[in-house]
């Protein structure tokens, strides 16, 4: 509590306002960012961070102890951009163990661990999408 009763809000929280500000684009910081940028590049903004988003909450999904399911990779393509200097890809995998249709997914992807086609990888489902996955790594802790 501050001295006029106000919390102060940490670095992180205020940073991660901004980014859901610039993310929807709204707001100071939104309109301005999609102001300079442009429709397409804002666009790709919109992606990354939403690509980051879903890095996040799977790292909260592992901590509360959501099953994985393991799956095959069929395939996967550099999209050219990059979070924290990890690449963001196009994966498309096949769950193991079920006779489905491949999933096509648009990660955050560590660039020491770059999963490759053949390899198996972890996903979780997507709790704000039914039917959706998320990218959970290749289960080897880091």
């Amino acid at each position: 509590m501050g001295i006029f009763g106000k919390r102060r809000r940490s670095r992180e929280e205020r940073a991660a306002e901004i980014a859901g500000q610039v993310a929807e684009g709204k707001g100071f910081y939104g309109r301005a960012t999609r102001a300079f940028l442009g429709s397409e590049d804002f666009a790709r903004v919109q992606q990354s961070i939403g690509a980051y988003n879903s890095g996040v909450n799977v790292q909260q999904l592992l901590a509360m102890g959501v099953p994985t399911i393991p799956a095959v990779v069929v395939s996967i393509g550099d999209t050219g951009r990059l979070v924290n200097f990890d690449p963001v890809v196009d994966l498309v995998v096949r769950p193991s163990g079920a006779v489905t249709d491949p999933v096509a997914l648009q990660t955050v992807v560590s660039k020491l661990r770059i999963p490759r086609t053949g390899d198996q990888v972890l996903l979780i489902a997507d709790p704000a999408r039914p039917g959706g996955y998320l990218y959970a790594g290749d289960g080897v802790s880091p």
